[in-house]
């Protein structure tokens, strides 16, 4: 029975973290031609590939513990079989990448630290993991990660010190982010179980630290941590209309080509 639990527990874990950086990447992926400046298409263009490569990541982890292939479980899995954060599915602003795009930067921005900050607490506890192929992948992805921490934590100084409009557009994006965001610091129904088998160690605190990490950062250049709302849980797999279409567009070329590499 322990048994069962821990692989429960690992295949719940090891979903959140696949499924945020998949939906995540997909999203930062919209940016691609459509980010302030070239140099910043880029270096956009770069994280979106970074975070897919680590979904991929995650989910060959899950492929081996949970059976099945990755990409079957990267692109075939239902809506309500997903575990990443509400947060992270939401539209980057009105609009289509295809059809008019009408994105709105700083809510990127602010989302993407939001989500970085979290990524950073996590692998700090992932890469200390009883799972230790889990513990080896945290340790290789959290060294990519500090790289998007300090980027977006540049273009948040700089927005710091562009004038009063450029700060209040960042704490509108700010509270829009946190509106979603109830459950992104969360590990779901399993956390009890993720820390007591050492799957990821001090879970219970995670949502804290990420709190104080968010603080830290945001206290100096002025803005503050908006109270986090959102009445849907993407951790017990409630999710938006928002995610379904994003699956539907991101396994378009898959579901026409079964076995197609991604």
């Amino acid at each position: 029975m322990a048994v069962d639990r821990y692989h429960l527990a690992l295949t719940e874990l090891l979903m959140q973290l696949a499924d945020d950086d998949l939906v995540v990447a997909t999203r930062a992926g919209e940016w691609l031609g459509l980010a302030p400046h070239l140099e910043e298409d880029v270096a956009f263009s770069s994280i979106a590939q970074d975070e897919m490569g680590h979904a991929a990541t995650y989910f060959s982890l899950l492929a081996t513990i949970h059976g099945g292939d990755r990409d079957d479980l990267a692109h075939l899995r239902p809506t309500m079989a997903r575990r990443n954060s509400v947060m992270l599915e939401r539209p980057n602003g009105r609009g289509t990448y295809r059809d008019e795009p009408h994105f709105d930067w700083a809510y990127a921005l602010a989302r993407h630290f939001f989500y970085d900050t979290l990524e950073i607490a996590r692998l700090d506890r992932l890469v200390q993991s009883a799972h230790r192929p889990l513990a080896e992948a945290a340790a290789k992805i959290r060294r990519e990660e500090r790289y998007h921490s300090q980027h977006h934590a540049m273009w948040l100084r700089d927005i710091a010190r562009g004038g009063a409009e450029y700060r209040r557009r960042l704490q509108i994006a700010l509270d829009r982010a946190a509106a979603d965001a109830v459950d992104l610091a969360s590990v779901g129904p399993m956390a009890a179980e993720m820390e007591t088998f050492g799957l990821l160690p001090d879970a219970s605190h995670l949502g804290d630290d990420w709190r104080a990490r968010v603080v830290q950062a945001l206290d100096p250049l002025g803005w503050s941590l908006p109270p986090l709302g959102g009445t849907l849980n993407g951790r017990h797999g409630e999710h938006t209309q928002d995610l379904t279409l994003l699956l539907r567009d991101l396994g378009e070329v898959y579901r026409s080509s079964p076995g197609a590499s991604w």
